[in-house]
């Protein structure tokens, strides 16, 4: 990694869900972009190990264990970033939960508790204090992960598009609200990406592969890389004039 005047340079972030997919090629993406990094996820074996990586290449991270369901947890992650990079100034909230789809009515309330403790509920715990944080500070920006999900009813479990449908309205309104303070809050609803839980998906029912990739007119899946750009624009100052916008990276599927 050759560190250079990225549009992230000098910018402290905190990245949730960082141990895998999305969060992982963000904590890539933003540090290229030279942002310097607090990632933030439960499995502290892989965050151990995408740190080393990340400082052999030269950059600046550091991690901190934590469960977005816990609000304790998120105001001990935003101090711990504020203590060792002495700021924040931008905030990915990634982390998130699915299950397999059944019927509404068959579904119990641990699959609905899990789903939105993790998506919604994670988001309103991480929100405070990162907010509280940037207030000291002049300003900032802050990413949430969506879903076309919460853009359209689509084929997965009814509580997922329930939970990513109040990502955006908790976007929209922290948006509205925190503007005169220089904090601009935005989300992004990528489509169809891999990761671990779409290649588990893809491994047990194979021929769900080709279906779910012809759902968008690119007619494939995303690289979280190609995801993680987007989140890296809206937290720089090149994206200075948007917020409270939900920016669809799904390679077309919500034009259908």
């Amino acid at each position: 990694m050759t560190q250079h005047q990225g549009s992230l340079a000098g910018k402290v972030a905190l990245i949730t869900g960082a141990s895998s997919g999305i969060g992982a090629a963000a904590a890539r993406v933003f540090t290229r972009e030279g942002a310097h990094v607090m990632l933030v996820a439960r499995r502290e074996d892989r965050l151990q190990t995408l740190v080393k990586e990340l400082r052999a290449d030269g950059a600046q991270a550091s991690y901190c264990t934590a469960d977005v369901q816990s609000a304790a947890d998120m105001r001990r992650a935003v101090q711990q970033t504020l203590d060792t990079h002495g700021r924040l100034d931008a905030a990915f909230n990634n982390a998130g939960a699915a299950v397999e789809k059944t019927p509404l009515h068959l579904m119990d309330d641990t699959a609905y508790d899990l789903i939105m403790d993790t998506n919604v509920r994670g988001v309103w715990n991480c929100l405070r204090p990162e907010i509280g944080a940037m207030l000291t500070t002049g300003g900032g920006a802050i990413v949430n992960t969506s879903s076309v999900a919460g853009l359209v009813a689509t084929s997965v479990a009814a509580p997922y598009i329930a939970a990513k449908h109040a990502v955006v309205g908790l976007t929209k309104v922290a948006a509205v609200e925190y503007a005169p303070h220089h904090i601009r809050v935005n989300a992004i609803a990528p489509g169809l990406a891999r990761s671990e839980m779409v290649e588990d998906w893809f491994t047990r029912f194979p021929a769900q592969e080709a279906k779910s990739k012809a759902s968008s007119p690119q007619n494939r899946m995303a690289e979280p890389e190609e995801i993680a750009e987007a989140a890296a624009w809206l937290c720089s100052d090149r994206a200075s004039f948007v917020t409270g916008a939900t920016l669809p990276v799904d390679g077309g599927a919500t034009t259908w």
